[in-house]
C-alpha cells in the first residue's frame, strides 16, 4: 500500500481531551475519531490492529474446538428476565421499546442469547461438551466515558460459552480457555498477569482476570512477587499490618463520652489521642434492602464484594441518612455495635481478640471507650476488609498494589443460566439433567491501547509487531529520485514476497516529516533508502529499541522478516 493513496489523518499536538497515553496517541496517530462521549469511529489504521487482533483470537479459540457464531446485538427482554439480569444490571443495560411498545435491550454480554440457543437444540449429553463463541460489538451505558478506548459505551468483545455435564467437563473447559488466553495475550505481545476475581454480575464460582500493569488501568491487583500470589483487590486475602498501639489491658466497662462535631475516624483519633486502629468503623449496609452492619478496624476499608458474599445476598448499598436514624438512631459518624439486636451484625477478622476499643454510642456526638468485640456485643466473624499497602501474604511475605487494565476475563457460571432457563439434557440413564457452563470475555479494543500504554515513547506508539498495522515501513528520503523510486518500488514487492505486511511511504514530504509519522503511528520497522544507495545500502531502524542497521538492499527484507521472527 502507498501512503500517499491512504487516509492516515496524524496530528502534530496533543489533543486536549487525551486524557492518557493510549487515548492521546490513538488520536494523534489517526487510529481512531470521537463520535461522541464513549463513542469512536475506528479509522484504517486501527481496523488493521482490530482486524490482526481478532484473527490471533479466532485461531487460538478454534485451536479449542471453539465454534464462531454471530448473534444479534438486539435482545427481547424476556431472555434477560429469565435469568433475572434485567433488574440486576439497572441503567448499565442500554433499553429501548419497537413500535409495539415490547422491551428490548442492546446485549451487554450474551449469556442469556447462548443459552436460549442451547435449550432448544441440545437434547442429549452425547451432544456436550459444547464451546461457542463470538467476536462482536456490545454496548453498556457507561455514565462516566473516559480514557479513550478503556471506558466506552460501544465496544467490541470475544465471549465464549461452554456447556458441559459435570464439573469435571467444566474443569477441562476452564483449563483449555485458561490456556488459550495465555497463548492470545503473548502472541499480542502483551506483558500481563493472572489473578483471582470476583464474578459480579456474572454469577458463578471460580473467576480469573487477566490484567495488564498501567497507570491508566482502574483495576487494583494485589500480588506477592515471592509467592506469585495474585487476586484483583475486590477478592484479595491478605494479613493486615498490626495496631499502631496496644489494647488497653483489663475487663473494662464501655464509657460513653462526648465527642462534638467529630464525625470522621481521623477526627476521632485526633480528639482521643488514639491511633485509627484503636477504634471500630460502623457502616450500615443494606442487603437486599434489609440493614446489616458492617464493621472494621478504623483505618480499613470495606470489600463490598466480600462483604456481599458473607452476608448472602444479591446486591448491597450504604444505607441513606434517614435509614440510619431509623435503624439506630443517630447520624454517620456516630454509630456502633453496642445495643444494636434488629439486624445482622458482621465484623472483619481484625476485629477478633481486641479489646476496650472506641465505637460510636447511636448518639450524635457520643462514643464509647472500652468497647471490646464478643463480650459487649456479639457479632459474625469474615474476611470483609480490603486490602492494604503494608499487608502480607499467610507466610509473611510482603504485598504489592498495582493498577492494571483488565483484557480477559473468564468465569465458571455453574448452573446459574442453564438452571433459570431451563436448559435440560438427557443423561447416560436417560434423566434428564442440567449442564454446567462456563462464559470467557476478551476486551478486543483493550489489547490495542495496553499494548499502547506497555510500548510507547515521547515520539509516538512502538506496537508488537503481531498487533500492528504494518510490519515495516519503506521510507525512500527522496521519492522524487527516480533510483529510490525505483529501489523502494522493489523492495516493497520483496516485502510482500517474504510475508510481510508494508507500507511505501511515497509521500512527497521532507525526511523528517515521514520519520515522525512512521514513528507515531508505531511500525515496528523503518527501511530508510538514502543517499548510500548508490553504494547498495540501505537503513533498517527498529522502532521501540531505535536501533539502526546498515544492510545490503538485497537483505533488506529477509532483514525485517528475521528480526519479526525473532521478536
Amino acid at each position: 500500500m502507498q501512503w500517499s493513496q491512504l487516509f492516515i489523518p496524524t496530528l502534530r499536538e496533543d489533543p486536549a481531551e487525551a486524557e492518557v497515553v493510549s487515548h492521546r496517541l490513538l488520536l494523534r496517530a489517526g487510529y481512531v475519531r470521537q463520535l461522541s462521549a464513549g463513542l469512536y469511529s475506528y479509522l484504517f489504521l486501527a481496523q488493521r490492529s482490530l482486524l490482526k487482533i481478532q484473527e490471533i483470537i479466532r485461531e487460538e479459540m478454534d485451536a479449542i474446538g471453539a465454534q464462531e457464531m454471530y448473534l444479534p446485538a438486539l435482545h427481547p427482554a424476556e431472555i434477560w428476565q429469565e435469568s433475572g439480569r434485567w433488574a440486576v444490571m439497572g441503567d448499565n443495560m442500554f433499553r429501548l421499546k419497537d413500535r409495539w411498545k415490547r422491551d428490548l435491550c442492546l446485549g451487554m454480554t450474551h449469556e442469556e442469547v447462548m443459552t436460549s440457543i442451547a435449550r432448544g437444540e441440545l437434547r442429549s449429553y452425547k451432544q456436550l461438551p459444547q464451546i461457542w463463541y463470538q467476536i462482536q460489538t456490545k454496548f453498556r451505558d457507561e455514565p462516566r466515558p473516559k480514557s479513550g478506548l478503556l471506558r466506552v459505551r460501544q465496544f467490541i468483545m470475544k465471549d465464549s460459552y461452554s456447556f458441559d455435564l459435570d464439573a469435571g467437563g467444566l474443569d477441562v473447559s476452564y483449563q483449555k480457555h485458561y490456556a488459550a488466553y495465555c497463548r492470545i495475550f503473548e502472541r499480542c505481545g502483551l506483558k500481563y498477569i493472572v489473578v483471582e476475581a470476583h464474578s459480579g454480575a456474572m454469577g458463578g464460582s471460580q473467576s480469573h482476570e487477566f490484567m495488564v500493569e498501567s497507570d491508566a488501568g482502574e483495576d487494583y491487583v494485589v500480588v506477592s512477587e515471592k509467592t506469585g500470589y495474585a487476586a484483583n483487590l475486590e477478592k484479595a486475602e491478605s494479613h493486615p499490618t498490626p495496631p499502631a498501639a496496644p489494647d488497653p489491658e483489663g475487663d473494662l466497662t464501655p464509657e460513653e463520652f462526648h465527642t462534638p462535631g467529630r464525625k470522621t475516624i481521623a477526627e476521632v483519633a485526633e480528639f482521643t489521642g488514639l491511633p485509627e486502629t484503636s477504634q471500630i468503623k460502623s457502616l450500615v449496609m443494606m442487603v437486599d434492602e434489609r440493614p446489616v452492619l458492617a464493621l472494621l478496624r478504623g483505618d480499613h476499608q470495606l470489600s463490598e464484594t466480600k462483604f456481599l458474599e458473607a452476608a448472602g445476598g444479591t446486591a448491597a448499598r450504604p444505607a441513606h441518612p434517614e435509614e440510619m436514624r431509623q435503624w439506630l438512631g443517630a447520624d454517620a459518624g456516630s454509630l456502633g455495635p453496642i445495643g444494636v439486636d434488629r439486624m445482622r451484625i458482621l465484623a472483619d477478622n481484625a476485629l477478633r481478640g481486641r479489646r476496650n476499643m472506641i465505637a460510636g454510642a447511636n448518639k450524635d456526638d457520643y462514643h464509647l471507650r472500652h468497647v471490646t468485640p464478643g463480650e459487649d456485643f456479639q457479632a459474625e466473624f469474615f474476611d470483609l476488609r480490603q486490602a492494604a499497602a503494608g499487608d502480607t501474604t499467610g507466610t509473611g511475605d510482603p504485598l504489592s498494589i498495582l493498577k492494571t487494565i483488565e483484557i480477559g476475563h473468564i468465569f465458571k457460571l455453574g448452573y446459574k443460566y442453564s438452571e433459570s432457563m431451563g436448559l435440560r439434557v438427557l443423561n447416560d440413564r436417560g434423566e434428564e439433567e442440567t449442564p454446567i457452563m462456563g462464559s470467557y470475555g476478551i476486551g478486543v479494543e483493550r489489547i490495542l491501547a495496553a499494548a499502547i500504554e506497555l510500548y510507547h515513547d515521547r515520539d509516538g506508539m512502538a506496537l508488537p509487531p503481531s498487533i500492528a498495522p504494518f510490519h515495516a515501513v519503506i521510507t525512500p528520503v527522496n521519492y522524487s529520485d527516480p533510483a529510490q523510486r525505483e529501489a523502494a518500488r522493489k523492495l516493497y514487492e520483496e516485502c510482500q514476497a517474504a510475508g510481510l505486511d508494508a507500507l511505501l511511504d511515497d509521500r512527497d514530504e521532507r525526511p523528517g516529516v515521514k520519520f515522525k509519522d512512521a514513528d507515531l503511528i508505531g511500525i515496528p520497522y523503518r527501511i530508510t533508502i538514502g543517499r548510500k544507495l548508490a553504494q547498495g545500502i540501505v537503513e533498517v531502524v527498529e522502532r521501540r529499541t531505535k536501533n539502526s542497521t546498515e544492510v545490503a538492499v538485497s537483505e533488506a527484507a529477509r532483514t525485517v522478516a528475521g528480526g519479526l521472527h525473532a521478536g
